[in-house]
């Protein structure tokens, strides 16, 4: 699938990888790129959410229902989509979420992904389950790196992993909270999923793992597995906080009162989010919880958002209701599927502009400058 990067090429321009390919001029057009370029069973892996994918559509809807209230006449010279996070200058509020095993997409997979988000210096999350290794990963980018860590049954392993991470630049941990076991996904069960060939979490490599359960009619399905016995605590939390000097950020958090313990445990920031609609059905959508845990949090720590954002516009309203930046997912890799890093690069040019044309026509010129007042039915 697409043009395979090579170490002699990594540090080409974007140019000369591909071009953007013709009558692109929104994501949803590189959706829909996208799954022609990739099998059903991988695009189930990428696409599908968990049982009957209601909130994977909510986080979508919900955007939709939340409508802007433009101000006229404001001035707009001057403005800026810039800002300030865990000692960074971002361009813009759009991080890269992390996702796992993207050379099932295309060829160049993270690296791909990596080249495009340096193009505009978009911070890239890189996940845990990545089909690279954390070091070629970094050996490509110039945009800030962090790293999205899941804890491992394996405690020293995690520990190694982290400090992988610290050697390699990596500038922030991401630690998922909300997923001790993966979703039920039917979408990928009726597709027949499996993984290809040469895929692999490659940084997972030497990890010991429990050993594999399977619950027979008549007995536990999963909760006597060793799996959920090893499932991370708040203790293991702390004891990761403790080891490391990044910022930690809790990445799964959709209720006020476990957005308040993440900022007494001492964590630096929180992400709300539902895993994409790929763990537990029926979560509200992350823009629907994002005001309480806003007021909640009050300012005290940084809080990102995921889940549902395909447009420029979408990225005013999860500012406008209390965000500091939002990650994007499924965006960047229906690019990365369809053009590779280039397609990374022009998803992200696409939600800037998108961006700038919003924060223009509703009367705000600044990044600081957005809030509620934006919301007509915030």
């Amino acid at each position: 699938m697409g043009h395979h990067l090579t170490r002699s090429d990594m540090s080409a321009p974007l140019a000369k990888l591909q071009r953007i390919p013709d009558g692109v001029g929104s994501v949803s057009d590189y959706e829909q790129l996208a799954r022609e370029r990739v099998t059903p069973q991988v695009w189930s892996y990428f696409e599908g959410g968990a049982a009957d994918e209601l909130t994977l559509r909510d986080n979508l809807s919900a955007f939709q229902r939340t409508k802007l209230k433009p101000r006229i006449l404001q001035p707009l010279s001057g403005g800026s989509t810039a800002i300030d996070l865990f000692g960074a200058r971002l361009p813009f509020p759009v991080l890269l979420a992390p996702v796992a095993y993207q050379r099932m997409l295309h060829d160049e997979g993270e690296l791909g992904t990596a080249i495009g988000a340096s193009a505009n210096q978009v911070p890239m999350v890189v996940s845990t389950q990545a089909s690279t290794t954390l070091e070629d990963i970094a050996g490509v980018a110039t945009c800030p790196l962090w790293f999205q860590l899941y804890m491992q049954p394996d405690r020293d392993f995690t520990i190694a992993l982290v400090r992988r991470a610290e050697r390699a630049g990596y500038r922030a941990l991401v630690v998922t909270v909300d997923a001790p076991v993966q979703g039920i996904r039917n979408r990928e069960q009726r597709a027949g999923f499996a993984f290809p060939d040469g895929i692999e979490a490659v940084n997972l490599r030497g990890a010991r793992l429990p050993p594999p359960h399977e619950g027979r009619v008549g007995s536990p399905a999963l909760l006597d597995s060793p799996l959920l016995a090893a499932a991370p605590s708040w203790d293991d939390l702390a004891r990761l906080r403790a080891m490391t000097q990044l910022p930690v950020l809790l990445k799964g958090i959709l209720t006020t009162p476990d957005a308040d313990r993440a900022i007494a445990e001492g964590f630096d920031g929180i992400v709300v989010s539902n895993h994409g609609g790929r763990t537990l059905d029926t979560l509200p959508a992350t823009l629907a919880v994002l005001p309480d845990i806003a007021d909640a949090v009050a300012g005290r720590v940084p809080i990102l958002l995921d889940g549902g954002i395909r447009r420029g516009s979408d990225v005013f309203k999860a500012l406008a209701l209390g965000a500091r930046a939002v990650l994007i997912g499924r965006p960047f890799i229906y690019g990365l599927a369809a053009a590779g890093a280039l397609g990374v690069a022009h998803v992200l040019h696409i939600l800037r502009a998108e961006l700038e044309n919003t924060m223009v026509l509703a009367g705000c010129a600044d990044i600081g400058g957005i809030s509620r007042e934006f919301i007509a039915n915030g």
